[in-house]
Protein backbone atom coordinates (compact mmCIF):
# COMPACT_ATOMS: atom_id res chain seq x y z
CA UNK A 1 0.00 0.00 0.00
CA UNK A 2 1.44 3.21 -1.22
CA UNK A 3 0.90 6.41 1.71
CA UNK A 4 2.78 9.69 2.58
CA UNK A 5 4.38 9.70 5.69
CA UNK A 6 1.45 11.82 7.12
CA UNK A 7 -1.02 8.98 6.53
CA UNK A 8 1.19 6.05 8.01
CA UNK A 9 1.31 8.38 11.05
CA UNK A 10 -2.25 9.22 11.26
CA UNK A 11 -2.93 5.25 11.00
CA UNK A 12 -0.32 3.91 13.37
CA UNK A 13 -1.76 7.18 15.97
CA UNK A 14 -4.81 4.94 15.58
CA UNK A 15 -3.61 1.84 16.81
CA UNK A 16 -6.46 0.26 14.79
CA UNK A 17 -3.63 -0.84 12.57
CA UNK A 18 -0.40 -2.04 12.70
CA UNK A 19 1.90 0.09 9.97
CA UNK A 20 5.54 -0.64 8.83
CA UNK A 21 7.58 0.11 5.60
CA UNK A 22 8.05 -1.62 2.69
CA UNK A 23 10.93 -2.23 0.50
CA UNK A 24 10.46 0.05 -2.29
CA UNK A 25 8.89 2.79 -0.50
CA UNK A 26 5.25 0.86 0.33
CA UNK A 27 3.87 0.15 3.11
CA UNK A 28 2.25 -2.94 4.78
CA UNK A 29 -1.10 -2.00 7.07
CA UNK A 30 -1.98 -5.52 9.35
CA UNK A 31 -5.50 -4.82 10.91
CA UNK A 32 -6.01 -5.56 14.48
CA UNK A 33 -8.03 -8.58 14.69
CA UNK A 34 -10.30 -7.54 17.44
CA UNK A 35 -11.27 -4.28 15.75
CA UNK A 36 -13.63 -4.15 12.75
CA UNK A 37 -15.41 -0.76 11.09
CA UNK A 38 -14.96 2.15 8.79
CA UNK A 39 -13.54 5.24 9.99
CA UNK A 40 -12.18 8.04 9.13
CA UNK A 41 -8.19 9.85 11.02
CA UNK A 42 -8.20 13.08 10.60
CA UNK A 43 -5.74 16.03 12.08
CA UNK A 44 -5.05 19.10 11.63
CA UNK A 45 -3.66 18.66 7.83
CA UNK A 46 -4.27 15.10 6.96
CA UNK A 47 -7.05 12.84 6.69
CA UNK A 48 -7.63 8.94 5.24
CA UNK A 49 -10.44 6.64 5.64
CA UNK A 50 -9.97 3.43 6.66
CA UNK A 51 -12.38 0.11 6.92
CA UNK A 52 -11.51 -3.50 8.54
CA UNK A 53 -13.69 -5.54 7.16
CA UNK A 54 -14.68 -8.58 9.84
CA UNK A 55 -13.83 -12.22 8.69
CA UNK A 56 -16.80 -13.21 9.57
CA UNK A 57 -20.11 -12.84 6.69
CA UNK A 58 -21.76 -9.70 7.34
CA UNK A 59 -24.72 -11.85 8.03
CA UNK A 60 -23.30 -13.79 10.89
CA UNK A 61 -21.72 -10.85 12.56
CA UNK A 62 -25.29 -9.24 12.99
CA UNK A 63 -26.48 -12.29 14.01
CA UNK A 64 -23.84 -11.86 16.97
CA UNK A 65 -24.67 -8.64 17.81
CA UNK A 66 -28.61 -8.99 17.67
CA UNK A 67 -28.62 -11.79 20.17
CA UNK A 68 -26.36 -10.06 22.19
CA UNK A 69 -28.61 -7.52 23.23
CA UNK A 70 -32.02 -8.17 25.56
CA UNK A 71 -34.59 -9.71 24.10
CA UNK A 72 -33.79 -8.36 20.99
CA UNK A 73 -33.64 -10.44 17.33
CA UNK A 74 -32.63 -8.02 14.89
CA UNK A 75 -33.11 -10.41 12.06
CA UNK A 76 -36.69 -10.36 12.51
CA UNK A 77 -36.39 -6.44 11.93
CA UNK A 78 -34.34 -6.62 9.08
CA UNK A 79 -34.36 -7.43 5.62
CA UNK A 80 -31.70 -7.37 2.73
CA UNK A 81 -29.30 -7.72 5.55
CA UNK A 82 -27.38 -10.41 4.02
CA UNK A 83 -26.69 -8.32 0.30
CA UNK A 84 -24.87 -5.72 1.72
CA UNK A 85 -21.16 -6.23 1.40
CA UNK A 86 -20.04 -4.04 4.35
CA UNK A 87 -20.73 -3.75 7.60
CA UNK A 88 -21.30 -0.10 8.55
CA UNK A 89 -23.41 0.15 4.85
CA UNK A 90 -25.46 -3.24 6.85
CA UNK A 91 -26.10 -1.59 10.55
CA UNK A 92 -27.42 1.96 8.77
CA UNK A 93 -29.89 -0.27 6.37
CA UNK A 94 -31.14 -2.51 9.12
CA UNK A 95 -31.29 0.71 11.66
CA UNK A 96 -33.53 3.03 8.82
CA UNK A 97 -36.04 -0.02 8.27
CA UNK A 98 -36.56 -0.79 12.01
CA UNK A 99 -37.01 2.81 12.91
CA UNK A 100 -39.03 3.21 9.64
CA UNK A 101 -41.28 0.59 10.81
CA UNK A 102 -41.54 2.54 14.36
CA UNK A 103 -42.58 5.46 13.41
CA UNK A 104 -44.81 4.40 10.22
CA UNK A 105 -47.15 3.85 13.48
CA UNK A 106 -46.64 7.25 15.37
CA UNK A 107 -43.42 9.39 16.67
CA UNK A 108 -43.22 8.48 20.79
CA UNK A 109 -44.49 10.72 22.97
CA UNK A 110 -43.52 10.91 27.05
CA UNK A 111 -43.30 13.09 29.71
CA UNK A 112 -40.06 15.29 30.47
CA UNK A 113 -39.81 17.66 33.17
CA UNK A 114 -39.13 21.30 32.33
CA UNK A 115 -37.68 24.10 34.64
CA UNK A 116 -38.42 27.58 33.35
CA UNK A 117 -38.75 31.20 34.32
CA UNK A 118 -42.35 32.08 33.34
CA UNK A 119 -45.36 34.63 34.48
CA UNK A 120 -48.12 32.41 34.89
CA UNK A 121 -48.01 29.35 37.29
CA UNK A 122 -47.91 26.01 35.41
CA UNK A 123 -47.27 22.91 37.53
CA UNK A 124 -45.23 23.60 40.78
CA UNK A 125 -43.20 26.88 41.86
CA UNK A 126 -39.67 26.21 42.76
CA UNK A 127 -39.60 27.85 46.03
CA UNK A 128 -35.75 27.92 46.58
CA UNK A 129 -34.79 28.86 43.59
CA UNK A 130 -37.34 31.71 43.37
CA UNK A 131 -36.07 33.23 46.65
CA UNK A 132 -32.57 32.73 45.79
CA UNK A 133 -32.89 34.55 42.17
CA UNK A 134 -35.71 36.60 42.44
CA UNK A 135 -36.49 37.37 46.05
CA UNK A 136 -38.79 40.28 46.59
CA UNK A 137 -39.95 40.52 43.09
CA UNK A 138 -43.32 38.53 42.00
CA UNK A 139 -42.40 38.02 38.63
CA UNK A 140 -41.42 36.18 36.70
CA UNK A 141 -41.21 33.20 38.57
CA UNK A 142 -39.41 29.55 38.53
CA UNK A 143 -41.46 26.58 38.14
CA UNK A 144 -41.37 23.29 37.26
CA UNK A 145 -43.71 21.11 35.24
CA UNK A 146 -44.13 18.17 33.33
CA UNK A 147 -44.88 18.54 29.59
CA UNK A 148 -45.98 15.74 26.95
CA UNK A 149 -43.56 15.85 24.32
CA UNK A 150 -41.68 14.32 21.81
CA UNK A 151 -38.25 15.55 23.29
CA UNK A 152 -37.74 12.69 25.61
CA UNK A 153 -34.65 10.19 25.53
CA UNK A 154 -35.79 7.88 22.98
CA UNK A 155 -36.44 10.45 20.52
CA UNK A 156 -33.26 11.93 20.51
CA UNK A 157 -31.59 8.28 20.48
CA UNK A 158 -33.01 7.69 17.30
CA UNK A 159 -32.61 11.21 16.06
CA UNK A 160 -28.38 10.96 16.69
CA UNK A 161 -28.10 7.71 15.66
CA UNK A 162 -29.12 8.90 12.34
CA UNK A 163 -27.87 12.23 11.92
CA UNK A 164 -24.49 9.80 12.36
CA UNK A 165 -24.36 7.05 9.89
CA UNK A 166 -25.80 9.90 7.50
CA UNK A 167 -22.60 11.16 7.51
CA UNK A 168 -21.02 7.28 6.76
CA UNK A 169 -19.57 6.51 3.54
CA UNK A 170 -21.26 3.79 0.50
CA UNK A 171 -24.54 4.02 1.62
CA UNK A 172 -27.16 2.70 -0.84
CA UNK A 173 -29.45 5.86 -1.77
CA UNK A 174 -32.13 4.18 -0.26
CA UNK A 175 -30.74 3.75 2.89
CA UNK A 176 -29.83 7.34 2.34
CA UNK A 177 -33.46 8.26 1.69
CA UNK A 178 -35.14 6.36 4.41
CA UNK A 179 -32.53 8.31 7.18
CA UNK A 180 -33.38 11.38 6.26
CA UNK A 181 -37.00 10.51 6.23
CA UNK A 182 -36.21 9.34 9.89
CA UNK A 183 -34.69 13.19 10.37
CA UNK A 184 -38.04 15.23 8.82
CA UNK A 185 -40.19 12.72 11.20
CA UNK A 186 -38.11 13.39 14.35
CA UNK A 187 -37.76 17.27 13.57
CA UNK A 188 -38.90 18.33 16.68
CA UNK A 189 -36.52 16.51 18.76
CA UNK A 190 -33.87 18.46 20.57
CA UNK A 191 -30.05 17.05 18.78
CA UNK A 192 -27.32 16.01 20.91
CA UNK A 193 -24.49 18.11 21.37
CA UNK A 194 -21.30 17.06 20.57
CA UNK A 195 -19.70 14.89 23.40
CA UNK A 196 -22.57 14.52 25.29
CA UNK A 197 -23.46 11.47 27.76
CA UNK A 198 -26.34 9.47 25.78
CA UNK A 199 -29.48 9.89 27.77
CA UNK A 200 -30.83 7.07 29.50
CA UNK A 201 -34.23 5.04 28.90
CA UNK A 202 -35.76 2.58 29.83
CA UNK A 203 -37.90 -0.75 28.42
CA UNK A 204 -41.36 -0.06 28.96
CA UNK A 205 -44.78 -1.28 27.51
CA UNK A 206 -44.69 2.36 25.67
CA UNK A 207 -41.77 2.05 23.95
CA UNK A 208 -42.06 -1.30 22.97
CA UNK A 209 -41.75 -0.96 19.43
CA UNK A 210 -39.11 1.13 19.62
CA UNK A 211 -36.41 -0.98 21.55
CA UNK A 212 -35.01 -2.83 18.92
CA UNK A 213 -34.09 0.87 16.75
CA UNK A 214 -33.14 1.87 20.17
CA UNK A 215 -30.36 -0.63 21.10
CA UNK A 216 -28.81 -0.23 17.51
CA UNK A 217 -28.92 3.97 17.80
CA UNK A 218 -26.77 2.65 21.19
CA UNK A 219 -24.56 0.70 19.77
CA UNK A 220 -24.00 2.98 16.65
CA UNK A 221 -23.83 6.12 19.37
CA UNK A 222 -21.44 4.24 21.37
CA UNK A 223 -18.98 2.71 18.76
CA UNK A 224 -18.80 5.91 17.53
CA UNK A 225 -16.61 9.46 17.65
CA UNK A 226 -13.83 9.39 19.67
CA UNK A 227 -10.29 10.69 20.73
CA UNK A 228 -7.19 8.75 21.95
CA UNK A 229 -6.02 10.17 25.30
CA UNK A 230 -2.68 8.99 24.03
CA UNK A 231 -3.33 11.07 20.67
CA UNK A 232 -5.16 14.36 21.47
CA UNK A 233 -4.54 15.82 18.30
CA UNK A 234 -6.45 12.76 16.38
CA UNK A 235 -9.88 12.13 15.49
CA UNK A 236 -11.48 8.72 14.46
CA UNK A 237 -14.92 9.23 13.40
CA UNK A 238 -16.92 6.17 12.28
CA UNK A 239 -17.73 2.99 13.56
CA UNK A 240 -15.67 0.74 15.48
CA UNK A 241 -16.74 -2.64 16.99
CA UNK A 242 -14.81 -4.69 19.44
CA UNK A 243 -15.11 -8.19 18.32
CA UNK A 244 -13.88 -9.73 21.77
CA UNK A 245 -16.86 -7.80 23.28
CA UNK A 246 -18.95 -9.04 20.60
CA UNK A 247 -18.33 -12.63 20.86
CA UNK A 248 -18.14 -12.16 24.57
CA UNK A 249 -21.31 -10.88 24.68
CA UNK A 250 -22.84 -13.34 22.45
CA UNK A 251 -21.79 -16.33 24.61
CA UNK A 252 -22.64 -15.03 27.96
CA UNK A 253 -25.63 -14.07 26.81
CA UNK A 254 -26.46 -17.41 25.02
CA UNK A 255 -25.39 -19.64 27.76
CA UNK A 256 -28.15 -17.60 30.32
CA UNK A 257 -30.61 -18.56 27.97
CA UNK A 258 -29.66 -21.95 27.46
CA UNK A 259 -29.88 -22.20 31.63
CA UNK A 260 -32.69 -20.16 32.05
CA UNK A 261 -34.73 -23.22 32.01
CA UNK A 262 -32.77 -24.58 35.02
CA UNK A 263 -33.42 -21.47 37.35
CA UNK A 264 -30.72 -20.13 39.60
CA UNK A 265 -28.47 -16.96 38.75
CA UNK A 266 -26.30 -15.99 35.84
CA UNK A 267 -23.48 -13.54 36.62
CA UNK A 268 -21.33 -11.99 33.90
CA UNK A 269 -18.29 -10.30 35.03
CA UNK A 270 -18.46 -11.49 38.60
CA UNK A 271 -16.46 -9.25 40.71
CA UNK A 272 -16.93 -11.29 44.53
CA UNK A 273 -13.97 -13.16 44.29
CA UNK A 274 -10.37 -12.44 45.03
CA UNK A 275 -7.46 -14.94 44.99
CA UNK A 276 -5.66 -13.57 48.49
CA UNK A 277 -6.37 -13.35 51.19
CA UNK A 278 -5.52 -9.74 51.06
CA UNK A 279 -8.01 -8.94 48.08
CA UNK A 280 -5.44 -7.44 46.01
CA UNK A 281 -5.66 -9.73 43.13
CA UNK A 282 -9.25 -9.71 41.99
CA UNK A 283 -10.93 -12.34 39.98
CA UNK A 284 -13.36 -11.44 37.24
CA UNK A 285 -14.68 -14.51 35.62
CA UNK A 286 -17.28 -14.11 32.26
CA UNK A 287 -20.11 -16.17 33.67
CA UNK A 288 -20.57 -17.42 36.34
CA UNK A 289 -23.99 -19.84 37.25
CA UNK A 290 -25.54 -20.41 40.69
CA UNK A 291 -28.11 -23.15 40.63
CA UNK A 292 -31.76 -22.41 42.54
CA UNK A 293 -31.21 -22.02 46.27
CA UNK A 294 -27.36 -21.54 45.91
CA UNK A 295 -25.42 -18.82 46.42
CA UNK A 296 -22.29 -20.30 45.61
CA UNK A 297 -21.13 -20.90 41.64
CA UNK A 298 -22.07 -24.42 40.25
CA UNK A 299 -20.03 -23.21 37.06
CA UNK A 300 -17.69 -20.90 35.57
CA UNK A 301 -16.53 -19.57 32.12
CA UNK A 302 -14.14 -17.88 30.36
CA UNK A 303 -14.92 -16.21 26.89
CA UNK A 304 -11.60 -15.94 24.44
CA UNK A 305 -12.27 -14.20 21.31
CA UNK A 306 -9.11 -16.39 19.81
CA UNK A 307 -7.27 -19.30 18.01
CA UNK A 308 -6.77 -21.87 20.25
CA UNK A 309 -3.25 -23.34 20.42
CA UNK A 310 -4.28 -27.20 19.25
CA UNK A 311 -4.72 -29.76 21.81
CA UNK A 312 -2.56 -28.29 24.12
CA UNK A 313 -4.20 -25.42 24.67
CA UNK A 314 -3.30 -21.95 26.00
CA UNK A 315 -1.01 -22.15 28.86
CA UNK A 316 -2.18 -18.65 30.55
CA UNK A 317 -5.75 -19.22 29.71
CA UNK A 318 -5.72 -22.94 31.68
CA UNK A 319 -3.37 -20.99 34.70
CA UNK A 320 -6.18 -18.50 34.25
CA UNK A 321 -9.03 -20.92 34.47
CA UNK A 322 -7.08 -22.78 37.50
CA UNK A 323 -7.33 -19.76 39.02
CA UNK A 324 -11.19 -19.48 38.99
CA UNK A 325 -11.96 -23.18 40.00
CA UNK A 326 -9.54 -23.01 43.05
CA UNK A 327 -10.95 -19.98 44.25
CA UNK A 328 -15.02 -20.81 43.32
CA UNK A 329 -13.95 -24.41 44.97
CA UNK A 330 -15.49 -26.18 41.51
CA UNK A 331 -14.19 -29.52 40.16
CA UNK A 332 -14.34 -28.64 36.50
CA UNK A 333 -14.09 -25.21 34.09
CA UNK A 334 -15.16 -24.37 30.41
CA UNK A 335 -13.17 -21.90 28.28
CA UNK A 336 -15.03 -20.87 25.15
CA UNK A 337 -12.99 -20.07 21.81
CA UNK A 338 -13.69 -18.60 18.93
CA UNK A 339 -12.07 -20.37 16.44
CA UNK A 340 -9.24 -23.50 16.71
CA UNK A 341 -8.30 -26.24 15.03
CA UNK A 342 -8.88 -29.97 15.77
CA UNK A 343 -12.67 -31.20 18.14
CA UNK A 344 -15.23 -28.33 18.87
CA UNK A 345 -14.49 -29.98 23.05
CA UNK A 346 -11.13 -30.76 24.63
CA UNK A 347 -10.40 -31.74 28.17
CA UNK A 348 -7.23 -31.47 30.11
CA UNK A 349 -7.15 -32.84 33.35
CA UNK A 350 -4.51 -31.13 35.60
CA UNK A 351 -2.82 -32.52 38.66
CA UNK A 352 -3.84 -31.83 42.18
CA UNK A 353 -6.05 -33.04 44.97
CA UNK A 354 -9.24 -33.26 43.89
CA UNK A 355 -7.75 -32.31 40.90
CA UNK A 356 -9.58 -29.55 37.86
CA UNK A 357 -10.80 -30.91 34.89
CA UNK A 358 -10.75 -27.68 32.39
CA UNK A 359 -13.31 -27.85 28.95
CA UNK A 360 -12.23 -26.32 26.16
CA UNK A 361 -14.88 -25.38 23.71
CA UNK A 362 -14.43 -24.11 20.17
CA UNK A 363 -17.47 -22.63 18.40
CA UNK A 364 -17.80 -22.24 14.22
CA UNK A 365 -18.73 -19.01 13.94
CA UNK A 366 -19.49 -19.25 10.31
CA UNK A 367 -22.55 -21.99 11.20
CA UNK A 368 -25.60 -21.01 10.79
CA UNK A 369 -27.67 -19.56 13.50
CA UNK A 370 -29.59 -22.64 14.47
CA UNK A 371 -26.38 -24.58 14.71
CA UNK A 372 -24.39 -22.18 16.55
CA UNK A 373 -26.75 -22.07 19.57
CA UNK A 374 -26.80 -25.57 19.47
CA UNK A 375 -23.26 -25.40 20.05
CA UNK A 376 -23.95 -23.34 22.60
CA UNK A 377 -26.77 -25.51 24.21
CA UNK A 378 -24.03 -27.94 24.26
CA UNK A 379 -21.62 -26.04 26.93
CA UNK A 380 -24.50 -25.31 29.27
CA UNK A 381 -25.66 -29.35 29.01
CA UNK A 382 -22.07 -29.75 30.27
CA UNK A 383 -22.42 -26.99 33.04
CA UNK A 384 -25.27 -28.29 34.22
CA UNK A 385 -24.48 -32.31 34.55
Amino acid sequence: MFLTTAQAALLTMSKLVTVAPEPGGGWCVTADREMVGAVRLSTSGTSIDLTIAPKLPVRRLFFLLGHSQKDVDWHRHTTNVQKQQELVPAIAHAFARMCERALNQGVLQGYSTVEESATVLRGRLRTADQIRHRFGRPLPIEIRYDDHTVDIPENRLLLAAARKLLRERDLAPATRALLRRILVRLNRVSPLASGQILPVWRPSRLNTRFQSPLRLAELVLRSGSYEFKESPGLRVDGLVLRMWQVFEDFVTRALADALRPMGGRCLTQDRRFYLDHAKSAKLRPDFVYEPPGSHSPSGVVDVKYKQVRGTRGNMGDLYQMLAYCTRLGLPEGHLVYAAGPGTATTRHHLHGEPGVTIHQHTLNLDAEPKALLAQVDTIAEAMRN
